[in-house]
């Protein structure tokens, strides 16, 4: 879908990626392009997926959620019943805000937001309560360094 992303849109996405909450109008200006075009390039963003939804970032120690960890899991099950499973309890639990399955090593990834340790340890007993898990190791972040949720663009503005 890339080559199909012109410079109006990368434009468009980025300054959507700093503040959502931006009129078209004001967009439409500060990229130097027509009202009708910014709409217009909004909606097939939209529609092709690429922009996938518009949302707010709340502050996680704001709102009593101030531990960060990520959990590596690895498994002797790689069954697609096992996996399906997994994705299913995994799904299933507010905490667990990303999660991947990887290569290498490690065969998952979570990112779990919680209140603390004890909060943590709560969410864990859930999760090998549903599932099986053979290998889980936790890591604590102690300080956010940076975060982010914006794309770098600059592949698609310098094309």
């Amino acid at each position: 879908m890339t080559e199909n992303i012109t410079h109006t849109d990368a434009k468009i996405l980025q300054i959507l990626q700093s503040d959502a909450t931006r009129s078209l109008e004001s967009i439409a200006e500060e990229i130097g392009v027509s009202l009708n075009t910014c709409w217009r390039r909004v909606r097939a963003l939209e529609e092709s997926g690429v922009l996938e939804r518009r949302v707010a970032l709340v502050d996680n120690e704001k709102v009593g959620l101030p531990l960060t960890v990520y959990v590596s899991v690895r498994t002797d099950d790689h069954s697609k019943a096992w996996s399906e499973a997994f994705d299913k309890a995994v799904r299933d639990m507010p905490e667990i805000v990303e999660f991947y399955r990887l290569a290498g090593d490690v065969d998952y990834i979570m990112k779990m937001l919680v209140a603390n340790v004890k909060h943590y340890d709560t969410v864990y007993q859930r999760l090998i309560s549903r599932i099986s898990l053979s290998d889980v190791s936790a890591s604590f972040a102690m300080e956010k360094l940076k975060f982010t949720t914006e794309l770098p663009l600059s592949q698609i503005e310098n094309r």
